[in-house]
């Protein structure tokens, strides 16, 4: 195999094929970047046998084959080389040499026969969604993501696909976030996981434009293509939780409040809470009035904020990284708040429509007789 291609194109796909590639494996030849050469054009592949990521670029073939060469090498090599252009020569025994001006590097490959082949996905309606929606979707549920769970399952974001509507929902047993979105889909009802891992590859290549992300959903993987770029990933199996029976049917008291204001307030107030020296923020809903304190080892915090209030004064304590979490993600410049009591889950939403739900399991308020 014999190929030249421009240096910082090949760069650039190197780095971000090399996303799919496992840092450590059994496998040898998954620890490398597959090449591909022929019909004047170069595929690279990642694959760690759950997510792999594949790109395709233009260059000028003299010899076409295919080779396994080391990820981390071979970027590096890439990014230091002096010339705009790099030829890559590999021979029968896969001794590859890396040449760009002056510099010249040989690698040892691996056998192209040795590196595991991506899975296909076959079966059903793909569907097309804007880049810079479904990247903000993620975004606003990604957060809720359980990060260490007895059930695989709720280490994704579960979509719902349903009357020409998306619904991405995720959570991690202490808050809830659900991101709703119209599209335009022929095909019937569906529902399936996709692990966060894999979605927050697909939102680094997504931008914020009027290109179409291509969803392609299999029994068990599904395909993103982003561009040049795909993104074929396991989707994970089991029952996810039944988030519909967790949302309170009814509130007895709503806030409408400025996000921007209760934002900085709950992160003046979390100021003298750290990782070491925890507490909840105290929220106190009254009088049109939001009052938001901490108190810790370290001394106290006081502060408070308009709102709107219709209903009954709730105390209620909160962990202040979920709140803030939920609150950073959306762009709204006022939002709802419904509570029902100091123990039962509070409800973030926006004041027209339904596009984002947040739910957040409240904390023990010391001087409260909770139960």
């Amino acid at each position: 195999m014999k190929f030249t291609c421009n240096t910082s194109v090949l760069a650039d796909a190197c780095n971000i094929v090399q996303r799919g590639v496992p840092q450590k494996s059994t496998i040898p030849a998954t620890e490398g970047i597959f090449l591909q050469a022929k019909s004047s054009r170069l595929t690279l592949t990642g694959y760690d046998l759950e997510v792999g990521i594949t790109t395709i670029i233009d260059c000028s073939i003299e010899q076409e084959g295919s080779v396994v060469l080391n990820a981390r090498l071979l970027c590096d090599i890439l990014r230091r080389l002096p010339s705009a252009a790099v030829t890559i020569n590999v021979d029968s025994h896969n001794l590859c040499k890396i040449s760009s001006g002056d510099a010249e590097f040989s690698l040892v490959g691996i056998p192209a026969n040795d590196y595991p082949e991506l899975p296909t996905v076959s079966g059903g309606i793909p569907f097309a969604i804007k880049q810079g929606i479904l990247r903000d979707m993620v975004k606003q549920t990604i957060f809720a993501v359980a990060v260490q769970d007895i059930k695989p399952v709720h280490k994704g974001i579960k979509f719902e696909v349903e009357n020409n509507n998306l619904r991405l929902i995720s959570c991690d047993g202490f808050r809830l976030a659900i991101r709703n979105e119209a599209i335009e889909y022929p095909g019937e009802d569906m529902t399936f996981v996709v692990p966060a891992k894999t979605l927050s590859e697909v939102i680094k290549l997504a931008d914020d434009d009027d290109s179409n992300i291509t969803l392609s959903i299999g029994k068990k993987f599904i395909l993103f293509e982003i561009g040049n770029y795909r993104i074929i990933s396991r989707l994970l199996e089991g029952e996810f939780f039944n988030y519909k029976n967790a949302i309170p049917a009814q509130s007895s008291t709503v806030a409408r409040v400025n996000l921007k204001l209760i934002l900085d307030s709950v992160e003046r107030t979390s100021l003298l809470i750290t990782s070491k020296i925890k507490s909840p923020i105290r929220c106190v809903f009254d009088e049109n009035m939001i009052r938001i304190s901490s108190t810790t080892s370290l001394g106290a915090a006081n502060d408070r904020i308009p709102a709107a209030i219709d209903g009954k004064r709730v105390e209620i304590g909160f962990n202040n990284t979920y709140l803030t979490d939920c609150l950073k993600t959306v762009d709204v410049d006022e939002v709802n708040i419904e509570l029902s009591s100091p123990v039962s889950p509070i409800i973030i939403k926006p004041i027209e429509g339904d596009s984002f739900i947040f739910l957040i399991i409240p904390m023990r308020l010391k001087n409260e007789n909770l139960v």
